[in-house]
């Protein structure tokens, strides 16, 4: 085995955010970019001599070289077996459902989620623990300082093995082997949802429109709904993943998922409409004429879970990220468990779900998971609707407007501000912070404030501190307003501004989100002077 001890230097600004590291393209292919960074999380993960380790992505482009250059350094780090998905694709959940099927020290995992992708679009890279779930802050910490310090990178000068069959080969001392990376996420789905009553649903003529956006999801989504399920085919489409997601953005909103929206909206709209992202962790799900919110469908799943297949114990307790509206909360007060209140960032749901104190998690950025990974999942989200579709009898409109007439309905809206300067979103957060101590009493566009602060969080199974998450601004009438920076993008920053409200009549719950909450905008932007700070006149994304 011949491996090269190859000279470096720090190199800036390498440090992993909420979701791993995420820069262009091009930065990531820089010559020894990528090589210093898998070094300082070869050894920021205390070493990976004798593991296990998964590795895969979402297909974009630079991912089947940049596997070929991690596979060449784990083996020079004295690793002893890589698990890699076939063709070096992995959807997220898949990957976290492998790590913890194969009892592996943890996995790499190179994507960049929902940003769109090509030569001159984003990459990733991130590290997911034993767990199967994003490496926590003490080792994201580790990681960094490790890029702070290098001197050196350790590679087997042998090139790696290709990735296109399925086997196992030897790269030096380390075996690679190429796994199918569809079937054991499959053979989950079953234990979770009731396939033979998806199947009866299909077969009754319900219509299903899943858009894969070409990413990842697209193999996953044909084998299931289109295979397993016997949805006709083109159920799925954009099913092919490419390099670059076929130039468009694979974020399953509005704007980047346009086409489907119209789809639902119009006149020939099929039963039920759902979309995924770059990775597939995230969805989003329509009815025909109806949205269903991020926020709004965690709270739906949860108050309907126990009718699936692989949940009917019932709830151990509800998480949402803070900024994510309280719909959940009303769920999980009516059924009597615990609802928690985390920072942004599935890593932090870890815990809870490790402990046994949750059994579901939803962020309001379109991600919803359970304890069956470690990771949201996008997929797993549409086939638990099916289910709850297939079991009530119900439409998806029907089903949101009796869990409002229910629970109450929470108007929520996120406004995003995208790729502003770093220094603008910076001064303007640091100024709300400030303000802090005097916003409670004062009026905003007719909103008195109640309560201001800088949300914090404690862990309640480790009593660690996470603070700094965002500012929340709550009014007297119980409305409220979350201001935070994304930490997600490649390039300068993105404002997130996130509005509520809560509505317990039922005959006012058919109103358009932006025009009940234009007092809670305007109130907003008159808190943080949004317009005058940023030059936006009106966000770049509304979901």
């Amino acid at each position: 085995m011949n491996v090269e001890t190859v000279s470096t230097a720090p190199i800036e600004g390498q440090k992993p955010g909420t979701s791993g590291l995420r820069k262009k393209t091009a930065v990531f292919m820089k010559p020894g970019y990528l090589e210093n960074y898998v070094q300082a999380v070869i050894e920021g993960v205390g070493g990976v001599e004798g593991r296990t380790l998964v590795v895969g992505g979402d297909g974009r482009f630079f991912n089947d070289k940049a596997i070929a250059v991690i596979l060449r350094m784990l083996a020079a780090n004295g690793a002893a077996r890589a698990i890699v998905g076939q063709n070096g694709m992995l959807s997220t959940p898949a990957a976290s459902n492998l790590i913890r099927k194969r009892g592996a020290f943890g996995g790499i995992v190179l994507s960049a989620s929902h940003n769109p992708g090509g030569p001159e679009g984003d990459f990733g890279l991130k590290f997911n623990i034993a767990n199967g779930g994003p490496a926590p802050e003490a080792i994201t910490d580790a990681i960094f300082a490790r890029t702070r310090a290098l001197t050196e990178y350790r590679i087997l000068t042998e090139e790696a093995p290709p990735l296109s069959s399925l086997g196992e080969t030897r790269l030096g001392g380390m075996i690679v082997e190429i796994v199918d990376p569809v079937k054991d996420y499959v053979a989950l789905m079953e234990t979770l949802v009731d396939f033979e009553r998806i199947r009866r649903l299909f077969a009754s003529g319900f219509s299903l429109r899943f858009d894969a956006m070409h990413a990842v999801t697209g193999p996953y989504a044909k084998a299931i709904l289109e295979g397993a399920l016997g949805a006709p085919a083109g159920t799925v489409v954009n099913a092919s993943p490419l390099p670059d997601f076929g130039g468009h953005h694979p974020d399953p909103n509005p704007v980047h998922a346009a086409d489907l929206f119209r789809l639902m909206f119009s006149p020939e709209a099929p039963d039920m409409g759902a979309a995924s992202d770059g990775d597939g962790d995230r969805n989003i799900v329509l009815g025909r004429g109806i949205s269903v919110s991020p926020s709004d469908s965690l709270a739906v799943l949860a108050a309907n879970i126990h009718l699936a297949k692989g949940y009917g114990e019932g709830l151990k307790g509800i998480a949402r990220s803070m900024p994510t509206s309280r719909a959940a909360d009303r769920v999980a007060q009516k059924l009597g468990v615990d609802l928690f209140e985390t920072p942004t960032g599935w890593k932090f749901f870890g815990n809870l779900l490790d402990a046994g104190r949750a059994t579901i998690c939803g962020e309001e950025s379109a991600g919803t998971g359970s304890d069956h990974v470690r990771e949201k999942d996008g997929l797993w989200a549409v086939l638990l609707w099916l289910d709850i579709v297939a079991a009530r009898g119900q439409s998806i409109a029907e089903i949101v407007t009796e869990h409002w007439r229910t629970y109450g309905r929470d108007y929520y809206t996120r406004h995003d501000y995208e790729g502003i300067s770093t220094a603008a979103g910076d001064e303007l957060m640091a100024d709300l912070r400030a303000s802090l101590e005097t916003l409670p009493g004062r009026t905003f566009a007719g909103l008195r404030v109640s309560v201001a602060d800088d949300f914090a969080y404690e862990d309640p199974t480790d009593g660690s501190v996470t603070r700094r998450q965002g500012v929340r601004v709550l009014f007297e009438n119980g409305a409220r307003a979350v201001f935070r920076l994304s930490g997600t993008g490649t390039e300068g920053a993105t404002l997130r501004v996130y509005l509520e409200t809560f509505e317990p009549d039922p005959s006012k719950h058919a109103r358009d989100p932006q025009e009940v909450l234009a007092g809670v905008i305007a109130a907003a932007d008159a808190i943080a002077g949004i317009r005058q700070r940023t030059g936006r006149t009106a966000p770049d994304v509304v979901t």
